[in-house]
C-alpha cells in the first residue's frame, strides 16, 4: 500500500518556507502606505467623478425635459396659430368671392345705367335739336286752335284770315 500523507508535494523553494529559513515573520512594507493611499485616493476621486457624472447627467436630463416641454408647447401654439390663420384665411377668401360677387353686379348695373343714358342723351339731343321747330308747329297748332274757337263761337273767317 501506498502512504498518502499531508505533504504529499515537493518541498517549497528556499526563501518560502517554514520556521527553519526565518521568514515566517510578517513584516509591515514601509511602500504600501504610499501605495494604499494612493489607491484610497482613486476611489475616493472615482467616488467624487461618479456623483459629479449622476449630478450632470441629472442636470442634463432636466435640460433636455425642459427642451421638450418648450419644443411641444412652441409646438401647440404653432399649430392653434396655423388654425387661426387658416380660419382667417378662409374668412378672407369667401369675402373675396362676395366682393367679387358684388363687383360683378355693380359693373352690370353701370352697364345697364351706361345703356340707359346713352338712350336718354339721344332722345334729350332730338328734343334740344328739334326744340325751335317744335316750339313754331305749337304756336301755330295754338293759333289754328284758337282759329278754330272762334269759328265756333260765331267769329267771321274773313277777320280772322287777316289777323294772321
Amino acid at each position: 500500500m501506498v502512504e498518502i500523507g499531508a505533504n504529499s508535494g515537493p518541498p517549497p523553494p528556499a526563501g518560502f518556507g517554514g520556521a527553519s529559513d526565518g521568514h515566517n515573520e510578517y513584516k509591515k512594507n514601509d511602500s504600501a502606505e504610499g501605495l494604499l493611499g494612493m489607491l484610497e485616493q482613486i476611489i475616493a476621486d472615482s467616488k467624487a467623478l461618479e456623483a459629479e457624472a449622476v449630478r450632470d447627467e441629472k442636470a442634463s436630463k432636466k435640460a433636455y425635459d425642459d427642451f421638450v416641454q418648450k419644443t411641444n408647447d412652441s409646438i401647440e401654439t404653432k399649430e392653434a396659430e396655423m388654425g387661426n390663420k387658416t380660419k382667417r384665411r378662409s374668412q378672407k377668401e369667401s369675402n373675396l368671392v362676395s366682393d367679387e360677387k358684388e363687383k360683378a353686379t355693380a359693373i352690370m348695373e353701370l352697364d345697364q345705367l351706361g345703356m340707359q343714358k346713352l338712350d336718354l342723351h339721344q332722345s334729350c339731343d332730338f328734343v334740344v335739336k328739334n326744340f325751335e321747330v317744335r316750339q313754331t308747329a305749337r304756336d301755330q297748332e295754338v293759333d289754328a286752335l284758337g282759329q278754330a274757337k272762334a269759328i265756333l263761337s260765331g267769329a267771321k273767317f274773313e277777320a280772322l284770315l287777316q289777323t294772321s
